[in-house]
């Protein structure tokens, strides 16, 4: 039952929105897959998300409009394979993130004039160098470095309203910094039958970067404080298994644990004020299991099921959902054999939660859904 090269990398291509909507601000999933694929090889991708969050206030009972902001993110790796036992990668991704924007409509999460608002951002750049013994093992490992910057407004009631009693009016910008990690692994597979397993440590990573807090206020921006402020991102563990069943069919799963429990952020004036910006309580466990299926030379595709534990319920105003559920299809097509282009969709059931701020939940969030779209290029040379 040996199947063709093209049917072999079906599972660490397809459907390439696949870990989009996670616990925490997990985003990409720190998929390694593309190091995987044999020989010399490069790909690109581009996912959306458009997520509908809504809920209602605790503090008067009125609806919330949505608050979940469309987002972007890109993806891309080279791997080439230097000699028969040593290859070489380098991956890029954006791991971590958050796009929020509350309406104007409560004052819960609002002052009438402007809503509560965060972003997010992280780059990461993964460099690995793999040695395969024999065919069957590849053991790799290498440095990620990683940069986080962010931009956070508190807006409205659930803050304590304006200052000097309340939060209302705090803002926080943190200026982008380098920091270092490092990530290992190894993989196993016997390609006659399109076996394969990889499991993936990627490391904490501390970082140090400056951190602005200001208070905005009818008469103006007042300057709180300019400090150093620390935040760890996560460390976590990913499981890669795929298997072929028939020819040209294979069945895949992907594990993913992420350490959020006792994450927190807690920038210097806030602490001062016993509030946290930031705070998870729970890991994350996620799994994303589906078939692969070649129809013939050029044609391919993939379904998917996912499921996500969240981080912790409540959660924080700046994020309020608990995992999900979700349903994916992808397809992809060849028009020659070193090249492909694939798109995928997938659909996310959000799960309910409670937001909290200051340890007092404020609001609730249910029924929520979120649609994921991507487009990925692969390219062998």
């Amino acid at each position: 039952m040996k199947l063709s090269r093209l049917s072999t990398a079906i599972l660490f291509t397809a459907l390439p929105a696949s870990s989009i909507f996670a616990a925490g601000l997990d985003r990409s999933g720190q998929s390694i897959a593309a190091f995987l694929q044999p020989d010399n090889y490069a790909e690109a991708s581009f996912t959306v998300l458009d997520p509908t969050v809504e809920g209602s206030s605790h503090l008067d009972k009125k609806s919330l409009s949505d608050m979940g902001d469309d987002y972007y993110f890109p993806t891309a790796a080279v791997k080439v394979q230097a000699t028969d036992k040593i290859s070489l990668g380098l991956l890029y991704d954006q791991p971590f993130g958050a796009d929020a924007t509350y309406g104007i409509d409560t004052g819960t999460f609002d002052n009438s004039q402007e809503g509560t608002k965060v972003k997010v951002r992280t780059n990461n750049l993964t460099a690995l160098i793999g040695y395969q013994p024999t065919e069957n093992w590849n053991i790799y490992a290498g440095p990620v470095w990683q940069t986080v910057k962010a931009d956070i407004s508190l807006r409205g009631n659930a803050y304590g309203g304006p200052a000097p009693t309340g939060l209302s009016g705090y803002n926080i910008k943190v200026d982008q910094e380098d920091a270092y990690g490092w990530a290992a692994g190894f993989a196993y597979q016997i390609p006659e039958i399109a076996l394969k397993a990889a499991v993936t440590y990627r490391s904490e990573i501390k970082h140090k970067a400056k951190a602005t807090e200001t208070m905005t206020t009818p008469i103006g921006t007042l300057q709180l404080l300019t400090s150093d402020l620390d935040a760890i991102t996560p460390q976590s563990v990913n499981i890669d298994l795929q298997t072929g069943i028939a020819v040209n069919t294979l069945v895949f799963a992907n594990l993913r644990w992420v350490h959020w429990d006792q994450f927190v952020v807690s920038p210097k004036f806030l602490a001062t004020k016993g509030q946290d910006l930031i705070n998870y309580s729970d890991d994350q466990y996620s799994v994303t299991a589906g078939l692969s299926r070649k129809f013939n030379d050029q044609w391919a595709g993939t379904a998917a099921i996912g499921w996500d534990s969240g981080a912790g319920n409540p959660v924080t105003t700046l994020g309020p959902t608990e995992g999900y559920w979700s349903i994916g299809l992808g397809g992809q097509y060849s028009p020659a054999a070193n090249y492909f282009i694939q798109a995928g969709i997938k659909y996310f059931w959000l799960g309910d939660a409670e937001a909290q701020t200051g340890g007092d939940v404020k609001a609730s969030f249910a029924d929520n859904y979120a649609l994921g779209y991507g487009m990925k290029i692969g390219y062998r040379f």
